[in-house]
């Protein structure tokens, strides 16, 4: 076994990198392959143009006679980048995206045929639906559902294909898709931060959340990957020792980028510039063969949408690499997993980023009104949020003294703590003009100069202040960026509704001036919100026990974490918003906890097949070796032989132990299988796979990776850790 690895290592470095011409600079390519609004004043008419612009920065409607000239100068276009096909790319509740391709090309007749593009099919499509998620918002035999155009979202052309970013809903108009909650979110949070913004600045007419990830990926050689069942099964390996050497000596991390990562690292990037994809940094991360690549802020939606194909295009740029990239959040025992960290900010239509201050004390007023309130938010839902990031592949991830805890904390430094102490001294009800003053000068006035050398340093937390954005950790590296943004879009566009409320009674019923009525509502904030802010080490064990005392949850699994999605409170949140109705809410929680049961369902009977199929044959295989051994020793040596063997009858001895561990194990996590798949409570069924069938994976995983340690490496059936890590 290990010969045929060396072979196929040896094989695929033989291959040719791909070398990409870089003789163009990147603003030259960049959004090439996009329909955005340079391409658009080149195939569109000057009132089909208007009609898309105004549909992008207001949400108006497009007339269908001008959706018919824009569908024509968007194929002639796309046909100039040498596309025959288009689709509807959506984002069903798969976690992956989706596309139907339908060619341009129509008959018309004598056999005659053109290539045809209307309104229709950009405007709307039916796509069978029956076989995506959709937690019994319809019965299987009302199948349809519909994609409709989401111009707010560029089309772009990948390969020959035409793709049109679209929302996917039922035959009844709910949502089965991720992008239809975040775009009403994302209009949510827009309504209530543009009447706060009226506070401080009148002409500010629309707020936009932007979005920076920073994706966490491990790259892989395609042949070794292949040799791995669970790999190609599960996104993971379920077995394998620790090699002697791991992350121990950091010397991977910011380290020297080896040749043919770099190969693959210039064509993912020359693809993400030609598809608009604002990618700017690159660089190893902590464990071995694990790295990072992180874009330039944009529009929360478009960068979701970004996210999502970049997902897709970076497993085809692989291929092209021999490379296999590994986007589960804990491929690898004993090394650090990949995560996703999502930047948040609000910024206004007047170019001012609502959570960055600015040079006079008003806009610092209104920096903070944006800054607690986000805290206070967080505070709130501080469990919805942690039910926003769960998933079975994330649960591996979180806690395990590499990333946040399950624990939602927020991190906002020494500094901010200060200012917000000061505040909550603020005296109640009508400041003194001296007091005001005092505030605007010495607290409100000086938070830049505080900031300018106070960026965060605490990488244990999971939701942190880092200058001019909130810094949400917590996120998986395969997960779709939409579902954490709809929640916190969804929390931040109530509580800011709730702090409005508050702000215009005191005005209206205690005449108090507006600043005074603002500094008096934060106040309270600051004192209700204390109990979320933490400056220590989330992975510590005496931060579990302070967290408890506080009153945080702490949903270490799945099961647990995605329970308060149907609350009382949180249906009324999303419903209240517009953002999702109750029938929505719950048909997520049955897919979400679902899709747990089924991916620990799938790594259960995985591994059990590779302990019983793969590892115990092998070691009865060595087993049968060293009692030949034994036979030809005793032979030899006659009754003196147990003096030679001693060592080989201790090792066979082990071997039976552990293979009889083994097959006892897996008998009782089928048993335990059986049992569970009968039970029709889906939260019964998903803690019975959490609570009785998880665990015995680290029984099973322990007895193998020991076998692992005794067997010949060239029985041995299972490409090892050492060259799945170290192989460039």
């Amino acid at each position: 076994m290990a010969t045929l690895r060396f072979h196929a290592v040896k094989e695929s470095l033989k291959r040719k990198s791909l070398e990409i011409n870089e003789s163009k600079r990147r603003s030259e390519i960049f959004g090439q392959n996009v329909f955005n609004e340079l391409a658009m004043r080149q195939f569109l008419s000057k009132n089909a143009l208007t009609s898309i612009l105004e549909a992008i920065e207001k949400g108006s409607k497009i007339d269908r006679l001008l959706a018919d000239h824009i569908s024509i100068g968007m194929k002639e276009w796309a046909i100039s980048k040498g596309a025959t096909h288009y689709t509807h790319w959506f984002q069903p509740l798969t976690g992956a995206t989706a596309e139907k391709h339908d060619a341009f090309f129509e008959t018309i007749g004598d056999g005659l045929a053109i290539e045809k593009f209307d309104g229709s099919q950009l405007v709307q499509q039916e796509p069978d639906a029956s076989s995506f998620p959709h937690g019994g918002i319809r019965n299987t035999f009302e199948a349809r559902g519909y994609t409709a155009w989401d111009p707010t979202s560029p089309a772009f052309v990948y390969g020959t294909t035409l793709c049109i970013p679209t929302v996917f809903v039922s035959y009844t108009g709910e949502a089965l898709d991720y992008k239809t909650p975040l775009l009403r979110a994302l209009h949510a949070v827009d309504k209530a931060a543009v009447a706060i913004c009226k506070y401080f600045d009148k002409n500010v007419r629309k707020v936009s959340a932007s979005l920076g990830w920073e994706q966490e990926y491990f790259l892989i050689d395609n042949a070794l990957a292949n040799s791995r069942p669970d790999i190609v099964l599960t996104g993971r390996t379920l077995l394998g020792h620790s090699p002697a050497k791991g992350q121990q000596l950091d010397d991977h991390y910011f380290g020297t980028i080896p040749n043919r990562v770099m190969a693959y690292m210039r064509d993912l990037e020359n693809e993400c510039m030609l598809l608009g994809i604002p990618v700017k940094t690159r660089h190893n991360e902590v464990a071995p063969n694990q790295f990072e690549l992180a874009p330039i802020f944009e529009e929360a939606n478009l960068a979701v949408d970004h996210n999502s194909l970049l997902m897709d295009v970076m497993q085809k740029v692989a291929k092209r690499h021999d490379f296999k990239v590994l986007l589960h959040e804990k491929p690898f025992a004993g090394v650090n997993g990949s995560g996703k960290h999502n930047n948040w900010s609000l910024s206004t239509d007047t170019g001012v980023n609502l959570l960055s201050p600015g040079k006079t004390p008003m806009s610092n007023l209104q920096f903070l009104t944006f800054f607690i309130n986000t805290i206070k938010a967080v505070q709130t839902y501080e469990e919805l949020l942690r039910g926003a990031i769960a998933s079975a592949s994330n649960d591996h991830r979180l806690g395990a003294n590499e990333a946040p805890p399950a624990i939602i904390s927020v991190f906002i430094g020494q500094q901010l703590t200060k200012v917000l102490e000061e505040l909550e001294t603020v005296t109640k009800g009508k400041l003194s003009p001296k007091e005001k003053t005092d505030l605007k000068l010495n607290v409100v006035g000086k938070i830049p100069e505080i900031l300018l050398d106070n960026t965060d340093r605490n990488r244990t937390s999971p939701f942190a202040f880092t200058g001019n954005k909130f810094e949400f950790r917590a996120v998986g590296s395969k997960a779709n960026c939409a579902n954490p943004m709809t929640v916190l879009n969804s929390i931040v566009a109530k509580q800011l509704l709730d702090f409005k409320k508050e702000v215009d009674n005191l005005i209206d019923e205690k005449s108090m001036k507006k600043d005074d009525a603002i500094f008096n509502v934060l106040r309270e904030y600051i004192k209700t919100s204390r109990l979320i802010l933490f400056e220590g080490n989330g992975y510590s064990e005496d931060w579990e026990n302070q967290a408890k005392k506080r009153g945080l949850s702490n949903n270490k699994s799945t099961p647990e974490a995605l329970k308060v999605r149907i609350s009382k409170p949180v249906i009324e949140l999303f419903d209240g918003l517009g953002v999702m109705n109750k029938v929505e809410v719950e048909a997520r929680y049955e897919i979400e906890m679902e899709e747990y049961i089924l991916h620990t369902q799938i790594e259960s009977r995985v591994i059990g097949d590779i302990a019983r199929n793969h590892v115990v044959p092998t070691a009865v295989r060595y087993q049968n070796i060293l009692i030949e051994n034994v036979t030809g020793l005793k032979t030899i040596y006659g009754d003196k032989f147990k003096a030679y063997a001693k060592e080989q009858l201790e090792l066979i001895e082990q071997i039976s132990k552990h293979i009889e561990a083994i097959n006892s194990l897996v008998t009782k996590m089928i048993d335990e299988r059986k049992t569970l798949n009968k039970n029709s409570d889906i939260g019964k069924k998903a803690n019975g796979y959490c609570k009785k069938v998880k665990p015995l994976f680290e029984d099973i995983r322990y007895h193998c990776d020991k076998l692992e340690l005794m067997i010949d490496d060239e029985l041995w059936p299972l490409t090892k850790y050492r060259e799945l890590l170290f192989t460039k």
